[in-house]
């Protein structure tokens, strides 16, 4: 069935790990007939967690897509990780959706996860709907999980429901205070109910603060309200879905996914108060010149699609869209406004979780995948010639935890490499990079888990076992003091022999690679020696005399020398000159440089003592701070990059999650002596191995 854009709604599911919202997905399709039971993610049936991983772990680690179909409306339910170490597929789903439902649980106070979603859906001026989860558990409180959820994001959140309790504080049903009608699950159906008599003066109440709300809209609605005139349904819901528009209005409702209790009001609210595709936040890209410009999804236009997503398996690729303006088929023609190339659309189908739908045609605001898009990546736009538009990249966090990685049987370093390769099509959130001075294939990612993850799709995917270690550090080495030292080279072996001998002033300078003079006199040393006497000290260069790291900041002068006119050769000169920089570094006062990072931390006000005082623990300088708007400060700062391995880990610690990070290098620096002791020990501790 094919849908116009007025009865699409494309919404995305955010709240923190573990408060039900892929529950909730499976409530919406057995509500709604799609599914005929739901499934569980304890036992890895539910629709949205179909990979082994997810079943594994038992939680969501990729967005998955499940469209619902109710009252005549196709909702796009868009089910993203809660778990922070994939906040990449979050940013991939706000990308398309065009309004959010920030689930939270009844019980536990006010989560991290619940935070985080809020900022993500006020960065992006995005709609939303608050859903109170798990009513149906003990001990709950919805009471104080509103009271929480008013005091952090203010008089903008407002109950649209009213749990009712029986005799043991259960909650059995709940009242639509827009409708005035209560509610009970019955199975997957709901059964209206009296309102109890207890319940009518709060449900009243609210009502009228609802009523100021839709009066505060417009103009025209204030007067009538303060003329004592009551809105028409019409109205009430015109002002409604304009204060949820504008953000100015945050509806509440609550249910319990499990039960069915208040599933089919949250679809309701969704369809009835949250925007289509039209009426969504315009997307920003350039035209073909390179201006900015913002991009409205409009229905009659010449066809263009987003890609926000892709995912690979062993059944093929997917390319995950959103239809920005006209209809697309398969084998039409596009271009990909990325690469400038021309790419023939593949089938198209419609996801619900891993099982696909072959169709016709993807309808101007709905979201579906093509197949087969080999050269198309994630965050591409396909348009046609007629109006290019390229929209701005899915704003992923840097990632900054990282490890070495290699694998546990030799020789399959290009299996791990190509597999890597591979994942990362499916999630560009993670790097990977073959560091040529360490000699070491170092992957980064957002933590621990999403790290953990990878290594074991290598092994179910890949068949590559892989295991991970701490990334060396790239230390680099220098002298303090000048020293001169001759390197002579004689070998007398029956034929000719091989004699070369120089007179080398090693000193520090500004350079970083080697600076190589020569100031010899009355031809002590031939010209046609030096390239060979330079070439010599630049390969020694390569490892310094301390810990084996390169040696920077040199300059070599050779002033003086011998030579024999049958013995010398250019490989004698280049081992004469070797061997005096062995012989000079050691008397040099060498020293290990380190590289220091610029560190930025971004943390709430009340983490600030523990945060400086972990900085000053690894070595770094506070360098200053400047508020971050909403109660969080961005802490400026110097630190020693081989004391930040584990930040990534060790601040979620310290802030409950709260806290970021970014870490990039600036600059070497002279190592403190203690530090530079565990720097050559390790160095030689390798060396042995």
């Amino acid at each position: 069935m094919s849908y116009s854009p007025h009865s699409i709604r494309n919404i995305c599911l955010l709240g923190h790990g573990g408060n039900g919202k892929t529950t909730l997905v499976e409530s919406f399709l057995h509500m709604t007939g799609a599914i005929a039971r739901m499934g569980r993610t304890t036992d890895g049936s539910t629709v949205c967690d179909y990979d082994a991983e997810e079943t594994k772990r038992q939680i969501s680690i990729s967005a998955a897509i499940a469209p619902v179909e109710y009252n005549g409306c196709k909702i796009n339910v868009l089910d993203a990780p809660g778990n922070f170490d994939f906040a990449g597929e979050v940013a991939e789903c706000l990308s398309v959706a065009d309004a959010g439902v920030l689930v939270c649980a009844a019980k536990g106070g006010m989560s991290v996860g619940t935070e985080r979603g809020w900022q993500l859906l006020e960065d992006r001026k995005l709609p939303r709907i608050v859903y109170i989860s798990k009513m149906d558990e003990d001990n709950i409180d919805f009471n104080a999980a509103f009271d929480a959820l008013r005091e952090r994001f203010g008089k903008s959140v407002a109950p649209l429901v009213v749990p009712i309790w029986d005799a043991s504080k259960k909650v059995t049903g709940v009242v639509d205070v827009l409708h005035k009608r209560a509610f009970e699950p019955a199975g997957s159906k709901r059964k209206e109910i009296p309102i109890p008599e207890d319940k009518v003066d709060v449900i009243n109440e609210i009502y009228d603060q609802l009523m100021e709300s839709v009066a505060e809209t417009s103009e025209e609605f204030m007067e009538k309200f303060f003329g004592g005139e009551e809105f028409t349904y019409a109205e009430i819901m015109q002002g409604l879905r304009a204060g949820v528009k504008d953000c100015s209005l945050v509806p509440v409702v609550c249910g319990s996914a499990f039960t069915g209790l208040g599933t089919l009001m949250l679809l309701d609210m969704i369809v009835d108060l949250l925007p289509n595709p039209l009426e969504g936040v315009p997307a920003s890209g350039t035209d073909k010149n390179g201006e900015p410009e913002d991009f409205i999804v409009s229905q009659g236009a010449v066809p263009a699609a987003f890609v926000f997503k892709t995912v690979a398996d062993q059944y093929g690729k997917f390319s995950f869209v959103k239809v920005l303006s006209g209809d697309i088929s398969s084998d039409m023609t596009l271009v990909n406004a990325t690469t400038g190339a021309n790419e023939k659309l593949g089938r198209l189908y419609t996801m619900r979780g891993k099982k696909s739908e072959e169709v016709k045609e993807l309808g101007c605001g709905d979201i579906g995948a093509i197949g087969k898009m080999d050269r198309v990546k994630t965050g591409d736009t396909l348009c046609d010639q007629r109006k290019f538009i390229k929209l701005d990249p899915i704003p992923f966090a840097e990632p900054n935890f990282s490890k070495a990685i290699a694998p546990k049987t030799r020789g399959q370093e290009d299996k791990i490499a190509a597999g890597l390769g591979r994942l990362n099509e499916e999630d560009p959130t993670f790097t990977v990079v073959n560091n040529a001075e360490t000699h070491q294939m170092v992957i980064t990612t957002a933590g621990d888990i999403q790290m953990d993850v990878l290594v074991s799709k290598l092994k179910s995917r890949f068949n590559v076992d892989a295991e991970l270690s701490e990334p060396r550090v790239a230390y680099r080495e220098k002298i303090r003091k000048p020293v001169s030292k001759q390197g002579r080279h004689k070998k007398q072996t029956g034929g000719s022999g091989q004699f070369g001998d120089v007179w080398i002033r090693f000193e520090p300078c500004e350079s970083e690679s080697m600076e190589f003079c020569e100031e010899v006199v009355g031809g002590a040393v031939p010209k046609n020696f030096f390239p060979a006497v330079e070439k010599g000290l630049r390969e020694a260069c390569v490892h310094g005399v301390l810990a084996g790291y390169p040696m920077v900041n040199l300059k070599a002068t050779l002033y003086d020398g011998s030579y024999h006119p049958v013995d010398s050769s250019e490989i004698a000169f280049k081992t004469a000159a070797q061997l005096a920089y062995k012989a000079a570094l050691p008397e040099a006062s060498p020293v290990l440089l380190e590289p220091v990072g610029e560190l930025k931390v971004t943390i709430p006000d009340s983490y600030m003592g523990d945060v400086m005082g972990d900085i000053t623990k690894r070595r770094g300088r506070v360098m200053g701070m400047n508020s971050a708007g909403n109660g969080y400060q961005t802490l400026d700062a110097e630190v020693p990059m081989a004391e930040m391995t584990t930040y990534a880990i060790d601040l979620r610690a310290m802030t409950q999650s709260r806290g970021s990070f970014t870490l990039h290098f600036v600059r070497y620096e002279d190592c403190p002596p203690a530090a530079q002791e565990k720097a050559i020990a390790a160095a030689k501790a390798m060396a042995e191995e």
